[in-house]
């Protein structure tokens, strides 16, 4: 009888068990799910892990017209998967070398199509870090164009205008800080 009676005890605390880890996947779906609806990979609230590339290039007060641009043309959330992505980020100041009134103009609704080949032209998907850049590469780009690589007096340029200044590794690839902004070829 006292055998019984453990034997009973036993299999209602395993019954109990199993309940409440229902609940707590129950819990864990609903919660994976509030993430999901309330976007993607980019609102992932993570301060312990190495930031992705968007985050790295918001997290720099150098790179607020591109953070800018990135979230006018709608690539936040493809830019914070998990890639691998080399970002040739353009400074604040290469933004500002451009002709007046284009960065402004760009950001207009309807010239999001030309924002994000412009913002594409930045980004290729691979992780290059510069010792992998050789002079003469071709870069094949997100938007379809090449970018070439040149190395003078150990500067790595990019078509022949861009130097990169600074390279910050993120979670989903690099970030290249350059000093001037890539504009891709005219359609031919």
């Amino acid at each position: 009888m006292k055998k019984l009676f453990h034997i009973a005890l036993l299999v209602l605390g395993l019954m109990l068990v199993g309940c409440n880890n229902e609940k707590k996947q129950d819990n864990q779906s609903a919660n994976n799910e509030a993430a999901v609806n309330s976007g993607g990979q980019e609102n992932v609230q993570d301060d312990v892990s190495q930031k992705d590339v968007v985050k790295v290039a918001m997290g720099s007060k150098d790179h607020s017209t591109l953070v800018a641009a990135v979230k006018q043309a709608e690539l936040v959330t493809a830019l914070s998967n998990a890639g691998p992505f080399t970002v040739f980020a353009p400074t604040n100041a290469a933004f500002d070398q451009l002709p007046a009134g284009t960065v402004d103009g760009l950001m207009n609704d309807d010239k999001k199509g030309e924002l994000q080949d412009i913002l594409q032209y930045h980004v290729t998907t691979s992780s290059l870090k510069t010792e992998y850049l050789t002079d003469g590469m071709n870069i094949g780009m997100v938007n379809g164009g090449n970018v070439t690589v040149s190395i003078k007096d150990g500067k790595i340029m990019l078509n022949g205008t861009a130097t990169i200044i600074a390279s910050v590794p993120a979670s989903n690839g690099i970030v290249h800080v350059i000093d001037k902004v890539l504009l891709p070829p005219a359609n031919k």
